[in-house]
């Protein structure tokens, strides 16, 4: 699968993307369902900032609000107030790191955007929260991640109904890419959304066909860091996950995902070393 072509434009630096990025979380909310991404106390952020840049992190992803199966979504200002102080963390610690924000309001957005020079968008939501989301983006000239979900995190888990889950979620993602494009979002990066209004049946069957995902010719992000398709398939718990996870991220690169959004950078990192040396790629050759 040749992913040569495919960049993100960050702001005008293109970053490329034949060899997979990884994606650090960075959660700045109490309730999020691995305890171990949670973080609030500013030194615990920095700490958590710089340990994920000696791990080999490309991009950090920060949210306020959790997503996790009946959560509650905050309001914007909360999740805002939440996320500002990591961001300029970041932004003093590691300047040079392109910076995803986690949200589902166009006012976080173009605030983070704005204010802090966020790179990314990431919308678990789809658009589907804020009517004007789109139109922000689009305004503000940054890639978004289109992940897919029915309904919010409070309902999801009873929107799980799908003649065949894989074909269902690519047709809606690309009415919705359709729709992005034409209102001037240049830069999509679509997520299927594991663990969103999908069974874990579902889940592994859109991982298995993952390779279809990415005949879209757009980014594919992957989202499977100790999720409930892991730990409820093993019988364990989220903090247990980790071995699952890098053997459920190493299939998802082999069927062609671009980004692995992970809570652990540095075992993330040696898989895409480890296929990037399968496929005759180093690290170094490919520009960040």
């Amino acid at each position: 699968m040749n992913k040569e072509h495919l960049f993100l434009n960050l702001s005008g630096h293109l970053m490329n993307l034949e060899v997979p990025k990884v994606m650090g979380i960075l959660n700045t909310t109490p309730d999020s369902f691995y305890a171990g991404s949670r973080f609030s106390d500013k030194e615990e952020i920095k700490k958590r900032v710089v340990e994920m840049i000696n791990d080999g992190v490309d991009i950090i992803d920060v949210g306020g609000c959790s997503t996790r199966p009946g959560a509650r979504i905050i309001a914007p200002d909360e999740e805002y107030d939440r996320i500002a102080p990591a961001l300029d963390i970041i932004r003093t610690v590691a300047p040079e790191i392109p910076v995803s924000v986690d949200t589902v309001y166009s006012s976080v957005a173009r605030k983070s955007v704005e204010i802090w020079g966020v790179k990314i968008i990431n919308d678990i939501s789809g658009g589907s929260l804020d009517n004007e989301m789109w139109e922000t983006v689009a305004d503000l000239k940054v890639p978004y991640v289109l992940t897919h979900m029915r309904g919010t995190p409070e309902t999801m888990n009873l929107e799980t109904s799908y003649a065949d889950v894989t074909a269902d979620v690519i047709t809606d993602l690309s009415k919705k890419v359709a729709s992005l494009h034409l209102m001037g979002v240049n830069d999509v990066i679509i997520d299927p959304g594991f663990g969103f209004s999908k069974t874990v049946a579902q889940n592994f069957a859109i991982l298995d066909e993952l390779s279809e995902f990415c005949k879209m010719d757009l980014p594919v992000l992957v989202g499977l860091s100790r999720k409930s398709m892991i730990w409820k398939t093993l019988e364990i718990n989220p903090e247990d996950c980790l071995d699952g996870t890098i053997a459920l991220e190493a299939i998802a690169l082999e069927k062609g995902a671009d980004i692995l959004r992970v809570h652990d950078v540095k075992e993330a990192r040696r898989i895409v070393k480890l296929w990037s040396a399968l496929k005759g790629k180093t690290l170094t050759d490919i520009s960040n």
